[in-house]
């Protein structure tokens, strides 16, 4: 259905000292040291210490002053109230009465100026902290997180994109990290597509077919192996070990009740299926939500879409802290851009990108603060200005990354952040 409030865009068409620790304590043999690993205690533990990235990309634009910025009674503010929340001196907008709730966990980034405001162009800077340049691209955020937390045992996709419609295809949002840290993409809260055998194999026959491939390959790759042939062979492995688990990929697993507090609807599925994604060890998830391009009457579907999106994103927030996850999960709600403090003649608001905000959540992030301030009306930032390159940065330093490091591409050294950018020190703890 062609949507008619949108601006006609292309776009819308472990620990280590622990562990060190505890392997003198087993003993002096190698094996001692490692056997607690085995333990399913010791297993849980170090799950539950992993990193994860739940990225919420709220398509089109989000309204910063019907979310996280409200400016009511002035010229800007348009209709609607803000509340207070259960951080004393923090009001969002009454269309977040459960977000509201949950304040104590967030962390709000109010003074950000991208100085961009075409779609794809400001998408591009947030999820991945610079700007597009002829000269090259650059992997995405998800990319980036997937090489960085990368285990030797993963045996699902450490990138993983979840909108309506996903096909369960490759992305191609890597750039110079190569193919295999490119998105999977999947939709409706289902299992990828093809991940079956087909009626009339067993999986004896299954296996005999693939020790047949893995011995044509290794007698390929001795003679011609490049990294693109390694790629390819890799992609089967990971393939036959989603196949093995595609079970996690399926929502309709979570218990009734669980279903029912995140609502049947598409984004409540995707985000009962990001947090049973990062239970089973996913580094990062994308969560898709949209579309909030409101030239037109911004206020009625901004009443729509935000109702749409506060329960389950709250239930996402005191899940991950209940199950003792959120230390370990950065939660980032962000959009390509804000909109305009102008009310339009037909009850919108526009592209802006000179004062708008993003919401946090997890990792090494202070909870319950809100950083950065606009001025009355919403028109400009009046402290603690910020930008993409930023973000990013404080994005990879809230789960442990250090986002002045560099990646080893091809004998080439790459830096893993903008370098001459830096994080948002005052929101990390």
């Amino acid at each position: 259905m062609r949507c008619r409030y949108a601006c006609r865009s292309d776009q819308h068409q472990i620990a280590r000292r622990k562990f060190l620790g505890d392997m003198a304590a087993g003993g002096t043999a190698v094996v001692g040291g490692l056997a607690w690993l085995a333990r399913p205690a010791a297993a849980r533990q170090l799950e539950s210490q992993q990193k994860h990235v739940i990225v919420i990309n709220m398509h089109g634009g989000l309204s910063q002053l019907e979310s996280w910025d409200p400016k009511p009674k002035t010229d800007t503010g348009g209709p609607f109230r803000a509340i207070p929340t259960s951080v004393p001196g923090v009001h969002i907008s009454e269309l977040l009465p459960e977000t509201a709730k949950q304040m104590h966990h967030l962390t709000l980034v109010r003074g950000i100026n991208t100085k961009e405001n075409d779609h794809g162009k400001g998408a591009y800077m947030m999820l991945t902290g610079r700007r597009r340049t002829p000269a090259a691209d650059y992997p995405k955020l998800g990319a980036v997180v997937a090489k960085s937390l990368e285990t030797r045992d993963q045996s699902l996709p450490g990138h993983i994109v979840v909108t309506p419609g996903g096909s369960g295809g490759r992305g191609n949002d890597a750039a110079y990290l190569g193919p295999k840290y490119s998105s999977v993409v999947l939709g409706n809260g289902n299992p990828p597509p093809n991940t079956t055998l087909p009626k009339g194999v067993s999986s004896d026959r299954d296996a005999v077919r693939h020790r047949l491939r893995r011995h044509a390959n290794e007698r390929f790759l001795s003679q011609r192996r490049t990294a693109m042939t390694d790629v390819y062979t890799y992609n089967y492995e990971q393939a036959l070990q989603l196949m093995a688990k595609r079970e996690v990929f399926d929502v309709s697993r979570e218990p009734a009740k669980d279903q029912q507090r995140y609502g049947k609807h598409d984004f409540g599925r995707h985000c009962l299926l990001a947090r049973r994604l990062v239970e089973h060890g996913v580094s990062f998830v994308q969560v898709s939500h949209s579309n909030y391009d409101t030239h037109n009457e911004n206020f009625t579907f901004h009443f729509e879409q935000m109702g749409e999106f506060d329960r389950p994103f709250a239930q996402l927030v005191a899940d991950l802290a209940d199950r003792g996850m959120l230390e370990h999960t950065l939660i980032v709600v962000l959009s390509e851009f804000g909109r305009t403090p102008r009310i339009n003649n037909r009850y919108g608001r526009d592209h802006w990108s000179a004062a708008w905000s993003v919401c946090l959540a997890g990792g090494r992030l202070q909870r319950g603060a809100a950083y950065g301030k606009t001025n009355a009306n919403g028109t400009a930032v009046a402290d603690g200005q910020v930008d993409h390159a930023m973000l990013f940065h404080t994005y990879l330093e809230a789960i442990g990354v250090d986002a002045t490091g560099e990646f080893e591409v091809a004998g080439r050294s790459l830096p893993v952040a903008d370098p001459s950018s830096q994080p948002i020190d005052e929101i990390l703890a």
